[in-house]
């Protein structure tokens, strides 16, 4: 007779498989040698710091009395951030078919470990480029550091809701992977990175609030340089929005799950 397991132990075992998951993702991608999993945050802050550097040189007048450097590190990490979770889901079971002859590894553990991994990635990346570069001088630190952690939680969340909706999805039609790498490039100039809706018009101030992403970047811009301009934002906006997107991510999961079979 099968032996039922309590919830806790359940939980004790999910972590295990999450961890797992997680472990061979990161091997998978960076190997032993060399630096190894360092470039899990290694990578997404080289290229925040290639566009921070890009950014200061193209447009270092129209940023007021914010700083140039915090204002591109607060703005791409946060792309970086949302955009990469979904992208490494894409298709995410063809290459990991085969765990799923695992009793205990499911293929909501497959899209929960590339998410946490990118998720932890982009994570160490933008709290790090803050830590080092207040040493240095060059950024200064947070204002409110709960607040910046408040908005970077609600991105990440975004990011999550997105990444469970556009995986499972992906699996059901190739047009998916085809039509996400352009829409999020065209995403990116929409999502607040490179912008702060106070220096807009009302009517595109208007426009670009229906973004979800805008919200969280300009709470955690406000978090991080202050009062010292106007910022406009709805977390509870945003938290509908995430939570409508992860309802409907986990009912096209759960579809995708009813008619996946381990290769």
């Amino acid at each position: 007779m099968r032996q039922e397991t309590s919830l806790w132990e359940s939980l004790i075992i999910q972590k295990r498989v999450i961890w797992a998951l997680c472990m061979r993702e990161v091997l998978t991608r960076f190997g032993r040698r060399n630096i190894g999993f360092l470039w899990l945050f290694i990578e997404p802050m080289i290229f925040t710091l290639v566009i921070a550097f890009v950014v200061i040189f193209v447009r270092h007048r129209q940023f007021g009395t914010l700083s140039p450097f915090a204002f591109a590190v607060t703005g791409y990490s946060t792309v970086m951030l949302w955009r990469n979770m979904p992208g490494r889901c894409i298709h995410a079971l063809e290459s990991n078919a085969s765990l799923l002859y695992h009793r205990h590894v499911k293929i909501m553990d497959i899209y929960f470990a590339r998410i946490l991994v990118e998720g932890v990635g982009a994570t160490m990346s933008f709290f790090f480029l803050i830590i080092i570069f207040s040493v240095f001088g060059v950024m200064s630190l947070p204002v409110n550091p709960l607040q910046v952690c408040v908005g970077w939680f609600m991105l990440a969340w975004f990011g999550f809701s997105l990444a469970i909706f556009i995986g499972p999805a992906s699996e059901r039609s190739k047009f998916v992977e085809i039509i996400w790498r352009p829409f999020s490039y065209i995403l990116f100039p929409f999502s607040g990175a490179m912008f702060v809706l106070d220096m807009m018009p009302p009517q595109a101030q208007n426009a670009f609030l229906f973004m979800p992403m805008v919200h969280g970047v300009e709470c955690l811009r406000e978090g991080y340089f202050g009062p010292i301009i106007k910022f406009h934002y709805d977390l509870g906006y945003m938290a509908l929005f995430n939570l409508g997107l992860m309802v409907l991510g986990f009912s096209n999961l759960r579809h995708v799950s009813r008619q996946s079979h381990p290769e």
